[in-house]
């Protein structure tokens, strides 16, 4: 898996963050949606996931700087479902809009 645009995290001051992540590669009708609400929610995480018109997930997720970390690791480890190829980035601080972590159509 290639990291062509890897997010740059700022130094953890215990700040809430925010990633906006696309995921590219097989990642639709996988289960990759359903999956990654899955994850966020065990990691405590707020957001949405959905499916673009170009093939790719489209997923942003709000909360602690470390669990954002993790949720980041998932996305790229043989453990998220289908095969991705690219996950493409950015973080910045989180707004608080989320109140769960739900797919949006």
């Amino acid at each position: 898996m290639t990291d062509k645009h890897p997010a740059q995290f700022p130094p953890d001051a215990g700040e809430p963050v925010r990633l906006n992540a696309r995921v590219s590669g097989v990642v639709q009708a996988v289960g990759f949606r359903y999956w990654t609400v899955r994850k966020a929610e065990d990691l405590g995480l707020t957001g949405t996931v959905r499916n673009n018109d170009d093939g790719s997930v489209g997923i942003v997720a709000e909360g602690p700087q470390p669990v954002v970390l993790e949720l980041r690791r998932w996305l790229r480890s043989s453990e998220a479902p289908g095969r991705v190829e690219d996950v493409q980035e950015s973080v910045s601080a989180a707004t608080g809009a989320f109140t769960s972590f739900r797919v949006v159509y």
